[in-house]
């Protein structure tokens, strides 16, 4: 196994032989890239009229669910990347959050970009998201592509062989090779007694709170909230206890 690799191995993604310290827990809000149908132009109008009539109800029109068009990377944008890393003090855990958000998406990416390559300049670290594989991770490397920024190497993952892939998914843990459902990160949070991130927003509603209220320091206390969550579920599912609401620092 080359150097490049040599953690990722088959023992490493056993839970209890994690090193969180090599863990960067990851959560993204994503917004449409218009503030409503009627401000898109005519071609990006046709297009969203032919994705979405896969996606209406009979109540529905394509217009009525452009409030959607933000889990689309074609259609959508980020508006905030929050991350956060595990910190051992004494036999107690700590958690450092960091956040990269506003209006302009490429900068935010190209600064979380950065610090990711930073943080695993020797190839030996992990990411972890609720159903990271499916929305998080491809979401942020295809909008990497569309504003022209480099893909960062733990999310480039062309070519890699499966024991290469550096990925977490907190969902895909809780499946246990299950593929029939999606559980959600609240209803995890609940059925271990986590306390709920979903105390102010969810995520139905991010896209009017950027879009309308024009808040998006409030998305990003959400995703954040969102973050810890998936860290304490990681803990929980070492059988560790959760961590005290003081241990969690906010940059």
């Amino acid at each position: 196994m080359t150097k490049e690799f040599r953690y990722l191995d088959e023992t490493y993604f056993m839970l209890d032989n994690l090193d969180l310290t090599k863990v960067l827990c990851l959560d993204i809000e994503t917004v449409p890239q218009y503030a409503d149908f009627s401000t898109m132009d005519e071609r990006w109008q046709h297009l969203w009229q032919k994705k979405a009539q896969f996606l209406v109800k009979e109540d529905q029109t394509p217009e009525s669910i452009y409030s959607r068009a933000g889990i689309y990377a074609e259609f959508g944008k980020i508006v905030c990347i929050s991350v956060g890393a595990f910190l051992r003090s004494g036999n107690e855990w700590h958690f450092k959050l960091k956040s990269f958000y506003g209006d302009d998406e490429k900068m935010l990416l190209e600064e979380f970009c950065q610090m990711l390559n930073r943080w695993n300049a020797d190839n030996d670290k992990l990411l972890c998201a609720h159903n990271g594989k499916e929305f998080d991770y491809p979401y942020i490397a295809r909008r990497c592509l569309l504003t022209g920024v480099p893909i960062p190497r733990m999310l480039d993952l062309a070519g890699k062989k499966p024991w290469e892939v550096a990925l977490l998914d907190t969902m895909e843990l809780w499946k246990f090779g299950d593929f029939k459902s999606f559980t959600s990160l609240d209803l995890l949070a609940a059925s271990f007694n986590i306390p709920t991130p979903k105390d102010d927003i969810d995520g139905s509603r991010v896209w009017e709170v950027y879009w309308k209220d024009k808040d998006v320091e409030r998305i990003k206390t959400y995703c954040q909230k969102d973050v810890v969550t998936v860290a304490q579920l990681l803990l929980r599912f070492r059988g560790e206890k959760i961590m005290d609401e003081g241990n969690v620092l906010y940059a």
